[in-house]
């Protein structure tokens, strides 16, 4: 039963912070975004951290054997951290993405309202930004396919 409601708990964990933000938002309490992703980064980890230290005991608790719960455990934690590893470099590269784009449109649009030549090149460079995420998916492939 527990090995059931564990990955729940871990749901619950990682949507937490994004409750906070909603219930602030309708209250029209101001708060940090700063603050809600990193709670939502630490949530994240910990419980990670804890489905990773505590899922080998709790499937030997619930009866299966030590040889199986052993070569669960190793399969699980390996799968694991191949898809955490995989999830890294797209989480970063967009991240990074939505950082380039963001300031990149911002100057694009200025300099089109103010020179309407200037479109072709300033879409470049709007471009140029979204590759990056494209390079961090093909990563995250990669690793997932090795």
């Amino acid at each position: 039963m527990i090995l059931y409601l564990l990955p729940l708990f871990a749901l619950a964990m990682i949507i937490v912070p994004l409750v906070i933000a909603i219930r602030k938002a309708h209250a029209g309490v101001p708060f940090s975004r700063k603050n809600t992703i990193l709670l939502n980064s630490g949530l994240f980890v910990g419980t990670m951290i804890l489905m990773t230290i505590f899922l080998p005991v709790i499937a030997a608790a619930e009866g299966v054997p030590d040889a199986a719960a052993a070569a669960a455990a190793s399969a699980g934690v390996g799968s694991g951290l191949k898809y955490i590893a995989a999830a890294i470099p797209t989480g970063l590269a967009t991240i990074g993405t939505g950082i380039a784009v963001g300031n990149a449109a911002s100057a694009a649009i200025g300099a089109t309202s103010e020179d309407e030549k200037n479109f072709s090149k300033a879409l470049i460079f709007v471009a140029l930004g979204e590759g990056v995420a494209i390079y961090g998916l093909l990563v995250s492939i990669l690793i997932l396919n090795g």
